[in-house]
């Protein structure tokens, strides 16, 4: 295997685990679980992930957890404290915080932004 073909061959190893994280959101992710599902150690596997994505699995799935809260926001979910649970985070505070970390916006606020300028910042993926 030549080493142009090294890095296809590890980003086809990492999608079952990506799209296993992404519908598994809602549920406690376990690194050593991930890594049998790649066949990898987890150190390995973190190895892999990281230089593949340029971010760890736990920036990933934070990241990816944040998106989806923003797009449950986005479509009108009333309860903001539920989506931060669904996200993860142990309370409202926390995930507000988290949220206008990424974004620059708290939930409430990036919730009163029209259906066009949230998709955009979820696009973006931060406001950094």
């Amino acid at each position: 295997m030549t080493e142009t073909q090294r890095p296809q061959v590890h980003d086809e190893c990492l999608m079952p685990v990506m799209l296993y994280i992404r519908q598994h959101l809602d549920e406690p992710l376990n690194r050593k679980m991930l890594a049998t599902l790649a066949g990898f150690s987890v150190p390995h596997l973190h190895r892999l992930f990281t230089a593949s994505t340029g971010e760890s699995m736990t920036a990933y799935i934070r990241r990816t957890r944040m998106k989806r809260a923003g797009q449950k926001l986005r479509a009108g979910a009333v309860n903001i404290t539920e989506v931060a649970l669904a996200a993860g985070y142990a309370s409202h505070a926390s995930f507000a915080k988290a949220f206008k970390q990424q974004y620059g916006l708290s939930p409430g606020a990036f919730r009163e932004l029209g259906c066009f300028a949230a998709t955009q910042l979820l696009r973006k993926g931060s406001f950094r």
